[in-house]
């Protein structure tokens, strides 16, 4: 599992609701982010994983509910204020969104330029030399472009800029997908790897059970508009909900259960 975690949310989310139109996504959804874990989001399609991280970093507005990071609520805050808030945080997009004329090194360097304009080039090609490293890139990939890498490296250039500004809560969005088995092990590791180095929070959007199984503290089920349970994996298969049972205890969930006592029967070998 991952790092030890604290009962101190770091996100707070209180009586969410979106709509698009006559669509509503979420309705009255409560969510408790507590600092220092790793925190999976699953549910199925339709259910508003996206939107819902979208909407506490700021990018999607809800029609009502509350929204705390940091202790700091989000809602309808000034630009300046909200600047102040999200330098905290780092976001991977599913599929990395790089920029695609940009560099890898260059793409790391935009949160960077942003927040601080005042830092000299030699400086920031230092900073995201670091990070291209610190994810396991080859030190050579800072001047490639995006169409040069394969789509692991791309992923893995993604969190580079995600953690540029050495943030203390990461949003990830599905980054695994697209990924051979071998690939989403190894980012699994990695991401497990930064969150006990470096003290990260992680809100981990997916659908892959093998990752919810070897890093998730716990886990998150969003279904009928809310998050209708949250908890470990068997605190999850203990109650009594149909897509629950079906997500968990179904053929790939009984294989991500065998994969993960085996891991564990190797390691204790």
């Amino acid at each position: 599992m991952a790092g030890k975690s604290t009962d101190e949310p770091i996100v707070r989310v209180r009586g969410l609701r979106n709509a698009f139109g006559d669509a509503v996504i979420h309705d009255r959804l409560d969510l408790d982010v507590r600092r220092g874990e790793i925190l999976g989001v699953v549910g199925g399609s339709g259910t508003g994983k996206s939107v819902l991280m979208r909407s506490i970093i700021g990018l999607q507005a809800p029609q009502a509910g509350e929204i705390t990071v940091f202790g700091k609520p989000t809602i309808g805050r000034e630009e300046g204020e909200m600047a102040e808030i999200s330098k905290r945080w780092g976001v991977l997009f599913q599929g990395g969104a790089l920029f695609s004329t940009l560099t890898v090194a260059e793409n790391v360097q935009v949160p960077l330029r942003e927040f601080y304009p005042a830092l000299d080039q030699a400086l920031l090609d230092q900073i995201s030399s670091f990070k291209v490293v610190m994810t396991g890139l080859p030190a050579d990939a800072g001047p490639k472009y995006p169409a040069e890498l394969s789509g692991g490296m791309k992923k893995r250039a993604g969190l580079a800029r995600a953690l540029a500004l050495d943030p203390d809560l990461l949003f990830l969005d599905e980054p695994t997908a697209g990924l051979d088995p071998i690939g989403a092990a190894a980012f699994d590791e990695l991401t497990r790897s930064l969150q006990r180095t470096l003290g990260l929070t992680v809100f981990l959007i997916t659908h892959d059970l093998d990752t919810l199984h070897a890093i998730c503290d716990r886990v998150a089920v969003l279904a009928d508009r809310r998050v209708i349970a949250i908890g470990t994996i068997d605190e999850l298969l203990a109650t009594d909900h149909p897509w629950i049972a079906e997500y968990f205890k179904g053929p790939r969930g009984r294989a991500a259960v065998a994969t993960k006592d085996l891991a564990r029967a190797r390691t204790n070998s």
